[in-house]
């Protein structure tokens, strides 16, 4: 079957781009899809203290962030299998429904627990979306076009960086906090209605000699429940620290089978690219969910005060990703992930400082400025060269590998930042995770030396084994 992926351009003819009219209204949607999900996840970050304070549930802080990401991983690995079977189309409205599901639960939620119950069903629908918008990226824009669709994606940020966090302070100021949630619902919607029209012929656009993926499916459940249970076994007087232990164990062993062969061990090539996404979203979002925590208990600021910490970030995020998707070649895409990993360190070194010496509350913005760069230059190129490592029929394994890793990393980050804020209560915290964050973000820089587009071989173009 001959997909839009094998175009080429004829002479004479002008080069296709992602807002031509043949690729308008699914660029339109899937973007919007993308922005909505950035919505969310600015807006709950900048209004989860007011939702804690207000349910009683600042023991489960960590578990509201990290719960969706675990749980999302379950729903990348269906995702993925299920679109390298029958296309990307019905994982797509599945994920979708299963979104709004967790909206409308969290939004209507009386208390914290059944909040992040909603935030469990969220996470399994954004989780299996993305992978389902990565495989039509596959399906519909020629090879020519991914970086520049990848850039969009990433530039969707752009509008919520610069009015989610403070949209989502002043609607829990003037009404609820549950409208942060319940007002996403519609939109969400009307985004996929966009979507729809360019998914017509994909519907079957699978190999369904593909066989369903139960062993990874089991895989991902164990890695969410080890996750899970790292967030909440830290604080059990005596026994906590080893079972912290023995679930961090747990989930790196359910993760191996996940992701390609060679990932953990970070292998050149394809299983590097995997392994740094990870490990710099780990950093990135292990630090940026106790900002606003950070400005609205130390520094007293109001929830749309705090939530404009994020704004810069976000917006640096989508302007890099902007500037690197229009220079194509001329930058390359291992420079890219180089220079964008040491950006993330520096921005989290800038907040370590500012937590340590109590410099003004400026400082996290102008520190969040930095590290949105670096997460701009490589997400996108990350993105890029995944799916030129892939092939038609592990498409789906791959992009579903590449969310896992942003997912379980980010997941895996926020459990251990959790046990340890809590442990440091007496002390200093804030500084704590964030030294914590720099640390991983550090490992990150090192690591990115390892992506060479030259070291893809057939073996890290294969799923990963048990």
């Amino acid at each position: 079957m001959t997909t839009q992926t094998e175009q080429v351009s004829t002479p004479g003819t002008a080069a296709p781009r992602i807002m031509s009219s043949e690729y308008l209204w699914i660029t339109i949607g899937a973007c919007a899809l993308v922005f909505l999900g950035a919505f969310e996840s600015l807006a709950v970050t900048t209004v989860m203290p007011t939702v804690s304070a207000d349910l009683g549930g600042e023991r489960l802080y960590a578990l509201a962030f990290a719960g969706p990401l675990a749980t999302g991983v379950i729903g990348m690995v269906i995702a993925g299998n299920w679109a390298d079977r029958r296309g990307p189309v019905a994982p797509l409205y599945t994920a979708v429904a299963m979104f709004i599901v967790g909206l409308l639960i969290a939004g209507l939620a009386p208390s914290m627990e059944i909040l992040v119950a909603g935030r469990f069903a969220q996470g399994l629908g954004s989780g299996g979306l993305m992978v389902a918008l990565y495989v039509v990226v596959a399906r519909v824009y020629p090879q020519a076009l991914h970086p520049a669709i990848f850039a969009g994606f990433a530039a969707a940020w752009v509008v919520p960086s610069l009015i989610g966090p403070t949209v989502a302070g002043a609607v829990t100021e003037l009404w609820s906090w549950h409208w942060v949630f319940l007002g996403v619902v519609i939109l969400v919607l009307v985004a996929l209605l966009m979507v729809i029209p360019a998914l017509r012929g994909l519907a079957n656009d699978g190999d369904a000699t593909t066989p369903w993926a139960f062993g990874r499916l089991g895989w991902s459940v164990l890695a969410a429940a080890a996750v899970l249970a790292l967030n909440l076994v830290g604080g059990i007087p005596a026994i906590g620290p080893v079972l912290s232990l023995v679930a961090v164990v747990i989930a790196l062993v359910a993760v191996r089978p996940l992701v390609p062969r060679g990932t953990l061990r970070a292998r050149r090539g394809l299983p590097s690219v995997i392994l740094v996404r990870g490990v710099a979203a780990a950093a990135f979002f292990g630090a940026q969910v106790y900002l606003p925590y950070l400005l609205t208990d130390r520094y007293e600021l109001s929830p749309t005060l705090a939530g404009l910490s994020l704004t810069g970030g976000a917006l640096a995020w989508s302007v890099a990703a902007t500037v690197q998707g229009r220079m194509g070649a001329r930058l390359s895409s291992v420079t890219a992930v180089r220079v964008g990993t040491i950006l993330v360190l520096v921005g989290i070194l800038l907040t370590v400082a500012t937590a340590g010496f109590r410099w003004d509350a400026l400082m996290v913005a102008v520190a969040w400025v930095v590290a949105g760069m670096g997460m701009g230059l490589m997400s996108p190129r990350t993105s890029a060269l995944t799916l030129a490592m892939s092939t038609p029929e592990n498409q789906g394994f791959n992009s579903g590998a590449m969310t896992v890793a942003d997912s379980f990393g980010s997941a895996m980050a926020l459990a251990v930042t959790g046990t340890l804020f809590a442990a440091l209560a007496a002390a200093d915290p804030f500084l704590g995770v964030f030294v914590l964050a720099a640390v991983v973000a550090f490992a990150a820089a090192i690591l990115a030396p390892r992506i060479r587009v030259d070291a893809v071989t057939t073996e890290t173009q294969t799923e990963g084994v048990v």
